[in-house]
């Protein structure tokens, strides 16, 4: 019996690359965000290629008991989850004061309390299981505050900080979560921020690159996993420099692009 991976925010970008690699390793699908119609055309679109049972949730996960319903939806239809990737989030690029606040509350919402709560319904089952994981999607901005990114990145910053602290306490259980961090990448998150299209034209790694990664982060005893070399050597070098001018040159970085 194959095991299912379930992926929030699987309509494209990521999500929807990291939904074609686990078809593709033999996993059952459950793929979940709002287009019901992109996620329909998925649902073919690996049905026609891949011997796998896919199934589709439409559901905005902004909202603020989404993440129970979801659970609910999945516990009703007879589903067990093996793998949670927790993918959905966005960001807005711009100045802390000009953004909308019900905006603000729809990211903050998606990031962080939707993902804590899929991973709080979730993980009791696993436990019952006595097997499971849980991959939660955070980004590089989780290492430093990023100006104009400002709720974007303390939000990934809470993604990093809370999958390393129930990493720890789900161990015992033979329960794996692993925090992933891409930097930049080909996907439509760059579209919903309001990025340029000098940042869009950037050569950066694709969604289906980063699906990879993803998955061969399951193979590796690690909590936390960094994708790209170059991500890693600033990460680890950004320990070594004033945190005032490494908010300064994330800052300008993002405001240049």
């Amino acid at each position: 019996m194959n095991k299912t991976v379930l992926i929030t925010g699987a309509s494209s970008g990521i999500g929807m690359e990291t939904a074609f690699e686990y078809a593709s390793k033999g996993f059952d699908l459950i793929i979940v965000a709002r287009r019901k119609v992109k996620l329909d055309e998925i649902k073919k679109a690996i049905n026609e290629k891949y011997k796998c049972t896919v199934t589709a949730i439409p559901k905005d996960l902004s909202g603020i008991n989404s993440a129970e319903e979801l659970y609910n939806d999945v516990k009703n239809m007879g589903l067990k989850t093996d793998i949670l990737i927790n993918n959905a989030g966005f960001g807005i690029k711009g100045q802390f004061i000009e953004s909308e606040i019900k905006r603000d509350e729809e990211m903050m919402m998606l990031n962080m309390l939707t993902l804590t709560k899929l991973t709080k319904l979730f993980s009791a089952d696993m436990v019952k299981n006595g097997v499971g994981t849980i991959i939660n999607i955070s980004s590089t901005a989780a290492f430093q505050a990023v100006p104009n990114l400002g709720i974007y990145s303390a939000s990934k910053a809470f993604v990093l900080s809370f999958s390393e602290a129930i990493a720890f306490e789900l161990k015992k259980h033979n329960i794996r979560v692993i925090a992933i961090c891409p930097g930049a990448t080909e996907s439509e998150f760059a579209q919903v921020a309001g990025f340029g299209n000098t940042f869009t034209k950037q050569s950066m790694p694709t969604s289906k690159d980063l699906a990879g990664f993803i998955y061969k982060s399951m193979g590796k005893n690690c909590p936390v996993a960094i994708h790209g070399l170059k991500n890693k050597f600033m990460v680890w070098s950004a320990r070594f420099v004033p945190r005032q001018l490494v908010v300064k040159i994330a800052g300008m970085m993002i405001k240049n692009s």
